[in-house]
């Protein structure tokens, strides 16, 4: 099977040999791919041109209508995108929930906040600024949607989710989207973009797929042009120095590494709800998709006093988890993608055992349940214990993209700070306790450095989102090595597809737009 692209209305199978599509279970080929014969540049034109202009003629209301039609369909088709989520990703049921209905759950709340929009096109912002003594000259600020494109580069740890977290946003906007997932995962989301475009809900060039190498994509990038990448920092960092990136001033938004923190307050020692709860939420994290989340848990940083107890913890409910084939109802961690993924996280590991002590797994020829060592690509679920926070390195900068953690032992506060603060730049810490005091005293000395921090005390108990859960309504990014962008956040996701302009003249002129326009006070609520 050969994923075709869908480019200037139509699709496209790339030449050459392509790349293959992998289980990472079994090791069999399922599909190859190739972006090879593949016009990128008329692929951008056509989308800017046909579904941009298409797009902008509807109003927001309008296009979150479209929205709900697309989340309809995508929930029609649920159960095929498990089953590719199986095949490609060697998805658990959870971890295919966790992306496939994240996914549809996202669309669904975007068509939902985007009806509370009215019937105009463009965005009013504050109010109107007197700019003479008689008030016959006036300016009023406007927020418009972007005449590019909306190109996605997505990582491969969420195919479903990826496509529309980003594209539910851009499409609200009136920005059509170009999508060149990931390689490795590619199927799934080639599988949603194929029954979007067979329903015919979006008018033509609305949305595109890359299927294969980015290739030359970003030579052709224009103006008007919105590129957002969720990736590896090194790859974020040649996005953003690109020569035609930079000469055309593109804007860029970027999620990358990220070695995010969960934090034991000394108050919730062992026999506590806290402390049960503390653990379950590490080993969750190592479990769903296989701890591949940019968002997971990589340090656990815990008090001294409790890090032997808190271990031992973790690492007895580490050792009732089933690890191997997903097929087996039994399993409850999954595979790694591929063996790339696997080679690359037990070199991390490797680095990691050079200045921690492993207290379960690390077991790198481990027998995974009904699968073959040699050609699957399995990852034995690793928890690691740092006794010196401050002077360790690997620990603070590599991030083992898979299911392992690090306990990290923290003497005091200020001593908890300035390890949380190593991180250089989070998507998200968590904290444990009922110290209203201490957990006010870490917010304020790691905000800054997290896009998101998430508190759980003995009132809210198990009805926390989830230290790695990504909800529509609340900011998803981080700033310095997170990447320093900012996805999602309810309405406020839109601010990146439009551009923020001043009217001055006379109050009528103005007056004339403003009956084209709502309130964009609403992103910000």
């Amino acid at each position: 099977m050969n994923l075709p692209s869908f480019v200037t209305g139509q699709w496209k199978v790339g030449t050459g040999p392509g790349e293959p599509l992998i289980d990472p279970v079994t090791g069999e080929e399922l599909a190859h791919i190739s972006s090879q014969g593949v016009d990128v540049h008329a692929a951008l034109e056509f989308a800017r041109t046909e579904g941009g202009t298409s797009l902008r003629k509807l109003s927001y209301r309008e296009r979150a209508d479209l929205l709900a039609r697309i989340a309809d369909v995508l929930a029609a088709n649920r159960d095929e995108y498990f089953r590719v989520s199986l095949l490609n990703s060697g998805a658990t049921q959870a971890d295919a929930s966790f992306d496939v209905d994240g996914a549809i759950y996202t669309m669904k709340y975007y068509a939902k906040i985007g009806r509370t929009l009215t019937e105009g096109k463009i965005l009013k912002e504050g109010a109107l600024i007197p700019l003479s003594k008689t008030n016959v000259f006036a300016a009023q600020h406007f927020l418009v949607p972007a005449k590019g494109a909306a190109i996605f580069i997505n990582a491969f740890n969420f195919p479903a989710w990826g496509l529309c977290e980003k594209g539910a946003p851009a499409l609200l906007s009136g920005v059509p989207i170009v999508v060149k997932p990931a390689s490795s995962t590619a199927w799934l989301t080639h599988r949603m973009v194929e029954d979007i475009v067979k329903a015919g809900i979006l008018p033509p060039g609305a949305i595109s797929i890359i299927c294969g190498s980015a290739r030359d994509l970003l030579d052709h990038v224009r103006e008007g042009d919105i590129v957002s990448f969720t990736g590896s920092a090194d790859t974020a960092t040649r996005i953003r120095s690109h020569a035609s990136v930079l000469r055309r001033s593109v804007r860029i938004n970027v999620e990358a590494d990220s070695l995010n923190s969960a934090i034991l307050g000394p108050d919730a020692g062992p026999g506590t709800d806290l402390f049960d709860l503390f653990a379950k939420e590490v080993v969750r994290e190592m479990m769903i998709k296989a701890g591949q989340k940019c968002t997971a848990i990589r340090r656990v940083l815990v008090p001294r006093q409790l890090a032997k107890a808190l271990g031992d913890a973790i690492s007895e409910r580490l050792s009732a988890l089933k690890v191997g084939n997903p097929r087996n109802a039994e399993v409850k961690v999954g595979p790694v993608v591929n063996k790339a993924q696997q080679s690359s996280c037990l070199e991390g590991l490797r680095h990691l055992k050079e200045e921690c002590a492993v207290l379960f797994g690390g077991d790198e020829r481990f027998q995974p349940l009904d699968a073959d060592l040699r050609n699957s690509a399995f990852v034995q679920p690793t928890l690691l214990s740092c006794r010196d926070g401050i002077s360790a390195k690997f620990v603070h900068d590599v991030e083992v993209f898979g299911p392992a953690a690090t306990l990290v032992a923290y003497d005091g506060l200020e001593n908890l700070v300035a390890i949380a603060r190593r991180g250089l730049g989070s998507l998200v810490g968590s904290i444990f306790s009922n110290d209203a005091a201490f957990t006010q005293n870490v917010i304020l000395g790691i905000g800054d450095m997290h896009g998101r921090v998430m508190v759980v005390n003995s009132t809210v108990g198990t009805q926390a989102t989830g230290h790695g859960n990504v909800v529509p309504s609340c900011l998803h990014g981080g700033p310095g090595r997170a990447g320093g962008g900012e996805e999602l956040a309810g309405l406020r996701a839109l601010s990146l597809y439009h551009r923020r302009f001043v009217v001055q003249g006379p109050p009528s002129c103005i007056t004339g737009l403003e009956g084209l326009s709502t309130d964009a006070a609403l992103l910000y609520l």
